[in-house]
This record gives structure tokens, sequence and C-alpha cells, in this order.
């Protein structure tokens, strides 16, 4: 079990983000998942075979999308859900700067962001949850459509992380959600090859990455 545990960032960067998580009582779930993905020595999988299944799903437009829309792309990608009251906002907000500076280098990158409450996180909802956030929607994707339960397979088998509803804690009426807090670099065969810390990613470290990876497509 401990195996599917070890995943997450750097030790100092894990430590932020456990300290940070836990003075927030009502989003608890948070400060497991920090725990959970506990740190390694590099966030380099390259050689772990964490391979990205092929899916359709629907994004914030309504229209279908999916692996095939990925084919031979790299792409970022996170886990976020709109209601979330504490890491999801700084993280999309992370991800809207590392978008507009891999845009501004002219680096050809997708971003997908699946949200871990299809139930409440609708096309129309992911929609104002990325206009609320600046993102640009030419090539980010905020997906839904699914079964809590193909997030929670996804995130286990996949990104070796955990997504798991926390039915005894609830925000604003709405449930709360423990998922993963960092952000994934995967390239064009659907091979997740880094990942970062979505709470204070390196955006330098990104850049670079991306561009090895886009080179070696």
């Amino acid at each position: 079990m401990k195996r599917f545990l070890v995943v997450g960032v750097v030790a100092v960067s894990v430590m932020g983000m456990v300290v940070g998580c836990s003075k927030s009582n009502e989003h608890a779930g948070h400060k497991e998942a920090a725990n959970q993905q506990a740190s390694t020595s590099t966030n380099d999988v390259t050689q772990d075979n964490w391979q990205v299944p092929e899916f359709t799903y629907t994004d914030q437009d309504g229209k279908k999308f999916g692996s095939q829309d990925l084919k031979g792309k790299v792409y970022l990608s996170d886990f976020i859900f709109t209601s979330c009251p504490d890491v999801c906002p700084p993280m999309t907000a992370n991800m809207r700067k590392i978008q507009e500076e891999l845009k501004a280098d002219g680096l050809n990158v997708e971003i997908v962001s699946f949200s871990v409450d299809p139930e409440t996180d609708k096309p129309a909802v992911l929609k104002a949850f990325g206009e609320k956030h600046k993102a640009d929607f030419t090539n980010w994707h905020f997906l839904t459509g699914y079964a809590l339960s193909d997030m929670e397979k996804l995130a286990r088998e996949t990104f070796k992380g955990t997504v798991e509803k926390q039915d005894s804690q609830v925000q604003g009426g709405k449930p709360l959600f423990q998922h993963p807090v960092q952000f994934y670099l995967v390239d064009g065969t659907g091979k997740v090859r880094k990942f970062y810390n979505g709470m204070n990613p390196d955006q330098a470290l990104i850049k670079k990455d991306v561009k090895e990876v886009l080179g070696s497509k």
C-alpha cells in the first residue's frame, strides 16, 4: 500500500504543503493528500511507465475531448474541483502563469485539468471557473463527464495519487475531495515524464523540461 503513497514533490516542498494545509480544519483532506504524496529525490518518472490510458470526456464547452485530441502533443495536467476552498485556486492561478510563459516563448503545450467532482462540475461550471481564473481556452481543457470512480482509478493507477470524496466534510453545502496537488508533464505518447509542486511550481524548470520533451517527442 505504501508503494502507492510515494508520490509527490521534493521533501522541502511537501513539508511546506503539509504546513499550509494543516491550517485549514474544514479541508483536512488536502492535508491528508499532501502527507500521502510523500517526497522522492527527483520529479523525473520517465522510467516508471506512468502511462495515461485512452479516454474521451467532455470539456468546458460541452464538446468531446480526449486522448485522441492529445495524440502527439505535450501537455500539463492536474486535478481540481471548482468548489475547492484552498489549494485549487492558487494551483489554477499558477497554471495560468505557466500557460502565459510557455505561450510567450512559443512553446506549444496543451493543459488538461481533470475535475474530481464531476457531479457538480458540469461544463458551464468549469467554464465559469476557468474564466474567473483567466484561463486561455485555446489550449486549456477543463474536463468532466465521467464517474468519480474513473478519476479515482486514473489518479491511483497512472499518477500514483489519491482521489477520494470526503463524505464527512462539507464546504458551502458541497462535498470536499482529496486529490493530488501536483502538475504532471505528459509527452506525445501519453507517458508522464515529470511532476511538480502545483502550489509552488518552479516555472523555469517546467519551461526547461517542456523544451526537452518537445524536442524528443
